[in-house]
């Protein structure tokens, strides 16, 4: 596993409240090569996206591990995690995740000048050209439509360049023909700049178009299917 990008190992999250504990995941063990893409599937309430946030060090595991690029996630603490995630991981949600009060083209600036990027303003704006956006830098979110708003989400998340993206039902909240088009956009950013992409979805053709596919059943890797 030393050449992946992201090695799951023996997963486990649990948690206990007054009713007893409730097992979330159960032995998760995978890993992933650089440019490979794939879709995570399973119902609603299958510990997908516990998973995703675990592989991200946003959760933190019961037992196990996640390395990624090479390192130990939960052999660092929050800062280093964050620090890891800066330089190596871009994310995509379903509920877009734009910071209201910027702009497209602030919010796609946001990464770069976390980084200390002097060319931040240039690259984000190549970046919106590049999701079709170029007449919009100035627009609030609450004046951008769906499509538009998870466009400005794919070019913040690409913007830096991530070895690896993380998406959440990236879909979930678009009506079908925007979110086919959201989808093909994000696949060509993916090749263009051989992005790890780590999808959570519960449409099974948006997971037929990824190099693999796991499948998560009650907390269990069902199938982990080329």
């Amino acid at each position: 596993m030393s050449d992946s990008i992201i090695s799951v190992e023996h997963v486990f999250k649990s948690v206990t409240d007054s009713t007893g504990t409730l097992a979330i995941l159960r032995d998760i063990d995978f890993a992933l090569n650089a440019r490979e893409t794939v879709a995570i599937v399973g119902a609603s309430g299958s510990g997908k996206s516990t998973l995703l946030s675990i592989i991200a060090g946003l959760d933190t595991p019961s037992s196990g591990t996640v390395q990624l690029a090479g390192q130990d996630l939960f052999a660092m603490d929050e800062d280093q995690r964050a620090e890891l995630r800066a330089q190596k991981v871009g994310f995509v949600f379903q509920s877009f995740q734009l910071l209201a009060n910027l702009s497209a083209l602030e919010n796609v600036m946001l990464p770069l000048e976390l980084a200390n990027r002097r060319d931040a303003r240039k690259v984000a704006t190549e970046m919106l050209a590049r999701v079709g956006l170029s007449q919009r830098l100035g627009h609030y979110p609450k004046v951008l439509s769906g499509g538009e708003q998870q466009r400005v989400a794919l070019a913040r998340a690409f913007v830096v360049q991530p070895a690896v993206l993380l998406a959440d039902e990236p879909t979930g909240s678009l009506d079908f023909a925007t979110g086919e088009k959201v989808m093909a956009l994000m696949f060509e950013l993916n090749r263009e700049q051989g992005t790890t992409l780590v999808l959570v979805t519960h449409d099974s053709a948006i997971a037929t178009r990824c190099d693999r596919r796991i499948t998560i059943e009650a907390g269990c890797v069902l199938e982990a299917a080329a």
